[in-house]
């Protein structure tokens, strides 16, 4: 990539590029085509416009105004174009002082910079053609990234695993767009670069390859967000305990009294380098008490959007329930309710609390009980059709640290993203470029289609245009100033 980057974007810049707040070290950096001149009006020590590039240097910084030393510190020095920004670049590291962070910034937009805007750093980055769009994006991830997982997928954007992607299918897409075009060149004459079947084969290819990398959008919103795991079930299951005990804190109020979670309570968990984001739910029955009916339609609304749903059911009820027919009443009622409210691509389990409780020949019954339903009307819903298994199913007591490990472990394999993440698979955590690659499906498909109604080559073409035009805004390739400062503004001061 070759970008023009005028005078006014490569004026002299700084600021703080550690978080706000009192810490040992705070790093100050400039940028700019004076930045190295700059910076020595300010430094008493070796004169930095004649040492190297990538080198540091002990000395302190003076404040111009009565040739007070401010602070002793370290400059690193990098030279354009071997930089960040592609300019000259000084990183001073500075004692942590909030007080000498404000005062060396003085002193430098004094001797002639000015503050920097919300992540220009890495967009001079960007316009210097350091990295593309989609790596410079993979810089705000990281620093953004809460979990190992977040951070793995981050770093690997940064450094260019979705721009490789990216790059594949744009080659693919300009080969076929220069087959279209020969054929419109010689279209007068009886020449056939490319049969339709074959441009279809192509376009076919390269709509695979982009729906597959937007089909990972899923994967990437659960990494930047926690995988949503939804606690639900009757009162008094255990859900509460069952969330202390996997937040390893008490953070639900647990009560043997029937209602006592009245509303959706959050906690966020990592599990193997995954955020997982649990959300303990009201129990699920009917209640004529209007705020608890409240927090039972909200127990519905998580169940809609969990991705992984643990069913908890009080396995100690079998024993203390009149009428075995009962208890399997209402697991048959709550199966319906859960099934009826679940997303379709969520994965169900089923933790069996209380389990200590239980003798080995009720383990079985309830286990043969949950593996045969769905049964039929009017428990539950003739549409049910997927059985559950005894691997969906695990015996635990929450209180008492039961078998917990193995639905920690659970809830890693049923994530999906382990093997994804074993293997630096690309995955997609911006919706930005989930838009763009839909969008480019869309004129992806609008060109296989048009190939096979045999319509002009003009009209493919218009198509196949769109499809690059959308393609190429993921990289920058292809930006507008207004795209550019959007993205850029969610950057940080001083990145």
């Amino acid at each position: 990539m070759n970008y023009i980057v005028d005078a006014e974007q490569r004026d002299d810049i700084c600021a703080v590029s550690t978080p706000p707040g009192v810490g040992g070290i705070a790093v100050i950096r400039v940028s700019g085509l004076k930045a190295i001149e700059i910076v020595d009006t300010i430094w008493h020590g070796h004169r930095l416009q004649n040492v190297g590039s990538h080198t540091v240097h002990l000395g302190s910084i003076i404040d111009p105004l009565d040739n007070s030393v401010l602070d002793q510190c370290v400059a690193t020095v990098f030279r354009a174009p071997a930089s960040f920004t592609g300019d000259n670049v000084v990183e001073l590291s500075i004692h942590g002082s909030r007080w000498l962070q404000q005062e060396v910034i003085r002193v430098l937009i004094g001797q002639g910079c000015r503050l920097a805007e919300p992540g220009e750093f890495t967009r001079r980055a960007f316009l210097s053609g350091k990295m593309d769009l989609a790596e410079a994006e993979g810089v705000a991830d990281v620093i953004a990234s809460t979990s190992r997982a977040a951070h793995r997928v981050a770093v690997n954007q940064m450094r260019g695993g979705l721009s490789s992607q990216l790059t594949s299918l744009h080659d693919q897409l300009l080969e076929l767009a220069a087959l279209l075009e020969l054929e419109l060149d010689f279209s007068e004459e009886d020449v056939e670069f490319a049969s339709r079947d074959h441009l279809t084969q192509l376009a076919t290819r390269t709509l695979d390859l982009t729906r597959s990398l937007a089909a990972t959008f899923a994967a990437g919103k659960s990494l930047r967000e926690g995988v949503p795991v939804a606690l639900v079930g009757e009162t008094n299951a255990g859900k509460s305990t069952l969330l202390n005990t996997l937040a390893c804190h008490d953070r639900a109020i647990v009560s043997d009294i029937h209602g006592t979670t009245r509303d959706t309570i959050e906690e966020n968990i990592e599990l193997e380098g995954i955020p997982f984001r649990l959300i303990d739910t009201a129990g699920l029955r009917h209640t004529d008490d209007p705020i608890e009916a409240l927090g039972i339609e909200r127990s519905y609304k998580a169940l809609a959007s969990a991705r992984i749903i643990l069913w908890l059911i009080d396995g100690s009820t079998l024993v203390s329930t009149p009428s075995h027919s009962d208890f399997h009443h209402s697991i048959d009622h709550l199966f319906s309710l859960i099934h009826t409210h679940q997303s379709p691509d969520s994965t169900l389990l089923i933790c069996v609390n209380k389990s200590d409780l239980l003798t080995p020949a009720q383990h079985s019954q309830i286990t043969h009980l949950l593996t045969t339903l769905p049964k039929t009307p009017p428990y539950s819903s003739a549409s049910l059709s997927t059985p559950i298994t005894s691997g969906d199913i695990l015996f635990i007591s929450a209180r008492n640290n039961l078998r917990i490990e193995d639905l920690r472990n659970r809830l890693v394999a049923s994530s999906g993203l382990s093997e994804a993440l074993s293997t630096d698979s690309v995955i997609l955590t911006n919706i930005r470029h989930y838009q763009s690659l839909q969008a480019t499906s869309r004129s992806l498909e609008a060109v296989i289609q048009g190939l096979s109604a045999g319509l002009s080559g003009d009209f493919i073409a218009q198509d196949l245009r769109e499809a690059l035009h959308h393609l190429s805004t993921l990289t920058g390739s292809l930006s507008t100033p207004d795209i550019l400062s959007t993205i850029f503004s969610r950057f940080c001061i001083g990145k």
